[in-house]
């Protein structure tokens, strides 16, 4: 029997990962420091599964949770968009010293297997062609076109208007946020120890996931939660620029079936390998909105206009990487998923 150590396996995709290796017979250890930030009271965790409360950063804690360990699924982090730079000393300690702390401790105990959560935020914005269909980059947006209502990208060498398109694991990483950078440095470590160890490391570059436990009344949570927020406080969901945002929502169940898939995927193999995780079902933010509005009986989103430049319009997945190699795919619709959410519990 595979024994697994689930790191922040309390949390909001953690908790779902556990359930769903226990559900597949895998022995589960959890490591999580039950952050009061997170958790408004300890959780339960099932029956059988082992909580060790201790910091991803503790070195000697971690290694004491590695004890017979074959596998790592490293869930832990400091999640969402932060707030201001003042939050920037917290992501990178909990985000990337937590993660050269669980990877020295694994290179010690010799397990050489990683499932890592990174996410789609790597990429900055997503892919973009022209009239053409041919890939370009796009120029930040710029701020006479936002006060216009002129939301999408430009081309950055001929000026013109570009359309979106899916992003692949290939296409160039452009992290714009401290969160971003240090998702992307974690599988750069990831990366440095798989190549001094021998071990195998899935990069899991989840696009937006949502369900039931989000954490709500929070700047970290998901856009999803605070439209749901917004919604059971009997409030129009707010939504910026034109409500036109493309992105790829997925289920936390999926999610937490990627993740079992990619732990099956890195045993005999070597190196570091990401994959997108999306439903491969492109949404905008208004329709999210709408969606969330008409299954909870609420009023109707208020599209607002507002804008932050440094928001990214457009990022979208192509996640054939994970149904060719992983043998993985999305199982929940984006229709019966957000009539769940509009009524399902949140993590307060």
């Amino acid at each position: 029997m595979t024994r697994l150590l689930i790191t922040g396996g309390a949390g909001f995709i953690g908790s779902r990962v556990v359930a769903a290796a226990l559900a597949d017979g895998i022995d589960v250890r959890v490591l999580d420091t039950i952050s009061p930030h997170v958790h408004r009271e300890p959780p339960a965790l099932p029956e059988g599964v082992v909580l060790i409360r201790a910091d991803v950063a503790d070195s000697d804690a971690v290694g004491d949770a590695l004890d017979g360990v074959d596998a790592v699924c490293h869930l832990a982090a400091k999640v969402g968009m932060e707030t201001g730079f003042d939050d920037a000393p917290d992501y990178a300690r909990d985000n990337v010293v937590g993660t050269a702390a669980l990877l020295r401790a694994m290179a010690t105990a010799g397990t050489s297997r990683l499932v890592l959560s990174s996410s789609m935020v790597v990429y900055g914005e997503g892919r973009y062609v022209d009239e053409a269909g041919r890939d370009r980059a796009p120029a930040p947006r710029g701020e006479d076109d936002l006060r216009a209502g002129m939301f999408e990208p430009r081309d950055i060498q001929t000026g013109g208007v570009l359309r979106p398109a899916l992003v692949g694991e290939d296409a160039p990483v452009d992290p714009r946020s401290v969160y971003a950078i240090t998702k992307l440095a974690q599988e750069q470590l990831a990366a440095a120890w798989a190549r001094e160890t021998g071990g195998c490391v899935a990069a899991l570059r989840y696009h937006n996931v949502y369900g039931p436990g989000m954490p709500r009344d929070t700047p970290y949570a998901g856009v999803a939660a605070i439209f749901r927020s917004a919604l059971e406080r009997g409030e129009a969901p707010r939504v910026f620029e034109d409500g036109g945002q493309r992105r790829d929502f997925v289920h936390v169940d999926d999610v937490a079936a990627a993740n079992l898939a990619a732990l099956e995927w890195t045993d005999r193999r070597r190196g570091i390998r990401p994959f997108n995780v999306g439903s491969g079902t492109v949404s905008t933010v208004l329709d999210i909105a709408r969606a969330l509005a008409a299954a909870s009986g609420g009023p109707d989103p208020v599209v607002t206009g507002r804008y932050r430049a440094a928001d990214v319009r457009h990022i979208t997945a192509s996640s054939a990487r994970a149904r060719t190699e992983l043998g993985w795919s999305a199982r929940i619709g984006l229709e019966d998923g957000m009539r769940e959410l509009a009524t399902a519990p949140l993590r307060r």
